[in-house]
């Protein structure tokens, strides 16, 4: 894992947005992008930057495929509170990604089983778009990823979750009041985050010092949804000082973050 931490908010986006880029080159093998999406605020920055990068000709989304990490049950994919709409405008409107080559777990159906099964095909389409080669990601207080609150599986596939209370909390200020935030979500499971090729986190503020400490530092468990990032080959930590704040082992990341060189490696 490597943690990069940036001075400034804007500092972050644009360290992320290129370890995106990197990241589409190194696992896509020319081929068109695929990239997990995530929604909040932290990763807005980074698809400004993805946006500029495509505005300097430096990307190209146009034929690429989106795959959303999560969406609410109980409310249409209209719904401007929707995921598929979040994305829709805050990705596809930004960075050139077609709408319709966007895909978002299936959170409404006649029944608990048509949605079960929806997200048993949702994994099975990312095989078939030969897998996610970055995933976007943030990270909740509590240390969720996508959806998958404490004492998710670690190896968990796409599938139905209960939303925590304090998740619920935190996003009843998109919703008119805490009793109109849906209850159940549908989110790619830890073990179907892991499958990408590359990770690339995004947090900023204090809000979220605790939750990257623990995913960064803290042991490996359910409890912190957030350490399955210690089991990917190449996971990468980008983060503001403020979110930065509670890991103890700051110098070695910024001694890390330095570019190899052939001086690094000459024999003396």
């Amino acid at each position: 894992m490597r943690v990069l931490i940036g001075s400034t908010p804007d500092e972050v986006a644009r360290i992320a947005a290129e370890n995106v880029l990197a990241g589409l080159a190194r696992h896509g093998a020319g081929a068109d992008p695929v990239l997990g999406l995530a929604t909040g605020s932290s990763p807005l920055g980074l698809y400004r930057e993805l946006a500029r990068a495509v505005q300097e000709e430096r990307a190209d989304f146009s034929q690429a495929q989106g795959f959303a990490l999560d969406e609410y049950i109980g409310i249409p994919d209209t719904h401007e509170q929707s995921y598929r709409q979040t994305l829709v405008n805050e990705v596809c409107n930004t960075i050139g990604l077609p709408a319709q080559s966007l895909h978002v777990p299936q959170g409404m159906a006649e029944s608990v089983e048509a949605i079960e099964e929806a997200a048993r095909d949702y994994d099975a389409s990312i095989a078939q778009a030969g897998g996610i080669q970055v995933q976007i990601l943030g990270i909740g207080s509590n240390g969720h990823l996508g959806f998958n609150e404490p004492g998710s599986a670690l190896r968990s596939r796409t599938r139905i979750k209960r939303l925590a209370a304090n998740t619920r909390e935190d996003n009843a200020r998109f919703f008119d009041g805490i009793e109109h935030v849906p209850t159940h979500c549908v989110t790619q499971g830890l073990g179907t985050i892991l499958d990408a090729g590359r990770l690339v986190l995004v947090a900023i503020g204090a809000g979220k010092a605790d939750a990257i400490a623990a995913a960064v530092e803290g042991p490996i468990s359910a409890s912190c949804p957030g350490s399955v990032l210690q089991l990917h080959q190449d996971a990468v930590v980008v983060v503001d000082e403020a979110a930065a704040a509670g890991l103890k082992l700051r110098e070695y990341y910024d001694d890390a973050a330095e570019e190899l060189t052939i001086v690094d490696i000459a024999v003396h």
